[in-house]
């Protein structure tokens, strides 16, 4: 579709970070959604989190390099149960966090909004009952124009 990456339709790793803050900014602000982060997190969160984000639309292997893997990624996200309101109201946070950078460009943002939803209701949502079940050889996913590439 398009000669350039995601990550670089979104600003390369400055866009990413700001749309990470953003984000987490929107989640914290949420009275269903913060709860997932009321056990804590890391001090770095967004910054780990634009990584990730960056590394899975098209970016540098920043978060494969230096944090984890997606098996360590999932694992975070395990054994909680299903929790589908939850997953719905942080889509709704990522859609207006979108609009709190400016994200104009209505292409990238059905894309980065296709991604989002995929990732938090299926990738994210695989092992609602157990961390164990987590397979230890989960690749990092890439997101593209055309959604997930295989």
């Amino acid at each position: 579709m398009r000669d350039i990456t995601l990550f670089e339709a979104i600003g390369g790793a400055e866009g990413v970070l700001h749309l990470a803050h953003a984000w987490h900014q929107r989640v914290m602000a949420d009275e269903i959604v913060a709860h997932a982060f009321s056990h804590g997190f890391h001090p770095q969160h967004t910054e780990r989190l634009a990584a990730y984000w960056g590394e899975v639309w098209g970016g540098p292997t920043t978060y494969s390099q230096r944090y984890g893997s997606e098996s360590s990624v999932v694992r975070m996200h395990s054994g909680n149960g299903p929790h589908e309101e939850m997953d719905r109201r942080a889509i709704e946070c990522f859609d207006r966090a979108m609009d709190d950078v400016g994200l104009a460009d209505a292409v990238v943002r059905g894309v980065l909004y296709e991604y989002f939803a995929w990732a938090t209701t299926n990738s994210m949502a695989s092992y609602p009952e157990s961390v164990e079940k987590v397979p230890s050889d989960l690749r990092i996913p890439r997101w593209g124009w055309e959604g997930l590439q295989r």
